[in-house]
């Protein structure tokens, strides 16, 4: 059955179109960005990103090597570079600790064990667990930020006090679980609320959910 959830990815996908996400090389860079990401735009993570490419820091045998001071200094354009510094260095700890190292070994876990791993890592939040689980992963899960949660609040979808879960789980009872839906929904939604359901001023008139019954 459609849904008003199935309506409002139509409509953003017929306006804007494939948004090709998670911009990365490698299933690695997307576990470091979705860490990176966190309260900066993608442009200051694409600094600290290219910056440890450089280097051929971008792989987990390498990165793993270093500590959070040897990080820090490296990712210093996305901001809060030394509390990122630890909470990346944490996850990498915990496949070291969990996984013996491989990588593979944890991108192939079961998708509730594998998120339980992330949330126990200190300086991770669902935010950050569910963009590995489906960026990474590639387990459908459906990722909520601040703009997803303002595009619902907004087309009254949505209370103001809404929790992560619960905003989750109206995307998952609504939606089949497809990684490859859920990947292309929440990339819409970032894109629509960053260039018309703004923070302070949205463009209400121009916006593509304008037209849809919602």
């Amino acid at each position: 059955m459609r849904t008003v959830y199935h309506q409002i990815y139509d409509a953003l996908f017929q306006a804007f179109g494939p948004q090709n996400w998670w911009p990365a090389e490698s299933v690695f860079e997307v576990v470091v960005g979705a860490v990176l990401t966190q309260n900066t735009s993608w442009s200051n993570v694409t600094k600290a990103l290219d910056n440890l490419r450089v280097l051929d820091l971008l792989n987990f045998s390498a990165l793993s090597q270093l500590g959070p001071d040897e990080i820090a200094p490296l990712i210093r354009p996305s901001g809060y570079y030394n509390i990122k510094a630890r909470r990346l260095s944490n996850v990498l700890n915990m496949i070291v600790e969990e996984y013996d190292g491989q990588l593979d070994l944890f991108l192939r876990e079961e998708c509730d064990i594998a998120r339980e791993k992330l949330l126990a890592v200190k300086g991770v939040g669902p935010e950050t667990a569910d963009s590995i689980l489906l960026y990474a992963c590639e387990q459908p899960v459906f990722v909520i930020d601040a703009y997803t949660h303002r595009v619902l609040h907004r087309h009254n979808l949505a209370p103001e006090e809404t929790d992560y879960h619960s905003l989750q789980e109206q995307f998952l009872a609504a939606l089949e679980p497809d990684v490859q839906y859920f990947n292309e929904y929440h990339a819409l939604l970032v894109k629509v609320a960053s260039q018309y359901c703004k923070k302070r001023t949205p463009l209400c008139e121009q916006c593509p959910l304008r037209g849809v019954n919602l």
